[in-house]
C-alpha cells in the first residue's frame, strides 16, 4: 500500500480500534453507528459530507505512487440509469501488487477479494466508509504465510480510512470459514480460452456491463513476482444489484459481481465467483429470494458455458 502509508504502524492513533461490535453502538465520540451485521467489515462514520469524504479518499489513494486505482463504481448513478433510487453510494477498487501478490501466491482464490475496495455511502445524515478487514481475507482464504503482508495491508487501510473520515473505526469480527461462499467450476478449456469465453458471454448479454478487468499475473510481474495465470473480471447489472443494496447498503462493497479465472499447478483452468446466497447471509439481506435466484442462475450459466 506504499511505504509512506506503512509508516502508520509507528504512529500513535487518535482513535480506538475495537475488536468487535454489537448490532448498534456508539464510537468514542458518541456517534451512533448502525451495524449491518456483516462479518469482517471495518466501518467508520465520517465527520464530513459524502462528497468531501469520497474526495479525501480518492486524494489519499492518488497521492501514493505505490497504489493503483483500478475502477470507481457509482452505484447511485447506475441505479438511476435503471430507473431506481439509491442514496449516494460509491465504491473504489485499488491495489498494490507488492502486498497483494503474496496472498495469491499462497492461495489464488484470494484474487477474488483483490484488489482492495472501499465503500462510501450516505444513510440519512450520516456518511460511512466501509472495507473488508485483512483478517477476513486471511480467514476466508486460509492465509498464514502471507501474515506480514496482511498486517501491512491492515495498517494501510486503517490510515486511508482515517484520512477520509477523521474518525475512529469499528472492526466487526469475522466468522467466515475457509472458501466459504466461493463457487468454483473447473474448465475443460485452457486458461486463455476460458477467460475469453467468460468475457465474451458477459459482453453478449445486454443486461451486463464490464466495469474492470485485472490481470493479477501481469501486475505481479511488474513488481518482480511470479504468479500463475490469474485474472479478474468485474461486471454488473444494476436492475438486480440495486435492490440488494437498498436492503443492505454494505453489500455494495461486494458488488459489482466478479469472476476469477485462474490456472492451478497442473495447468487446469477454473472459474470462481461469490455465491449470491453467501452475500445475503453476510450482509443480512431479506425478502429478495427471486432476485438472488436470478443472479445465482445467471452466474452459474456464465461459468458453465465458459467451462465447456
Amino acid at each position: 500500500m506504499g511505504e509512506n502509508l506503512l509508516k502508520m504502524k509507528y504512529l500513535i492513533f487518535p482513535f480506538i480500534i475495537f475488536l468487535s461490535c454489537v448490532a448498534c453502538d456508539k464510537n468514542d465520540d458518541g456517534d451512533f453507528i448502525r451495524s449491518p451485521n456483516s462479518d469482517g467489515l471495518a466501518v467508520s462514520l465520517s465527520e464530513s459530507n459524502f462528497e468531501n469524504t469520497y474526495s479525501k479518499l480518492i486524494a489519499t489513494l492518488e497521492d501514493n505512487d505505490k497504489i493503483g486505482i483500478v475502477a470507481e463504481v457509482d452505484h447511485s448513478s447506475n441505479a438511476a440509469g435503471a430507473g431506481l433510487a439509491l442514496p449516494d453510494t460509491k465504491v473504489v477498487l485499488f491495489g498494490n501488487p507488492t502486498l497483494g501478490t503474496p496472498l495469491m501466491q499462497e492461495n489464488q482464490l484470494a484474487g477474488l477479494d483483490l484488489p482492495q475496495k472501499m465503500l462510501v455511502y450516505q444513510e440519512d445524515d450520516q456518511v460511512y466508509v466501509v472495507y473488508n478487514r485483512s483478517e477476513y481475507l486471511a480467514e476466508r482464504h486460509n492465509l498464514t504465510a502471507a501474515a506480514p503482508q496482511l498486517e501491512m495491508i491492515s495498517n494501510a487501510l486503517r490510515l486511508i480510512s482515517f484520512n477520509a473520515t477523521a474518525k475512529d473505526q469499528y472492526l466487526y469480527s469475522s466468522s467466515v470459514t475457509p472458501e466459504e461462499g466461493v463457487i468454483t467450476v473447473s474448465s475443460e478449456n485452457p486458461f486463455e480460452r476460458t477467460y475469453n469465453k467468460v468475457k465474451g458471454a458477459i459482453e453478449m448479454n445486454a443486461n451486463l456491463t464490464i466495469m474492470a478487468e485485472l490481470d493479477h499475473q501481469t501486475n505481479a510481474a511488474s513488481v518482480g513476482k511470479e504468479l500463475r495465470p490469474t485474472r479478474l473480471i468485474v461486471f454488473g447489472n444494476p436492475n438486480l444489484g440495486t435492490p440488494l443494496i437498498q436492503r443492505s447498503r454494505t453489500v455494495a462493497v461486494d458488488l459489482p459481481q466478479k469472476m476469477l479465472v485462474w490456472e492451478d499447478e497442473v495447468g487446469t483452468a477454473h472459474i470462481s465467483y461469490n455465491d449470491p446466497k453467501y452475500l445475503v447471509k453476510r450482509h443480512g439481506i431479506t425478502d429478495n429470494d427471486e432476485i438472488i435466484n436470478n443472479i445465482s442462475n445467471a452466474l452459474a450459466g456464465l461459468s458453465k458455458a465458459a467451462a465447456k
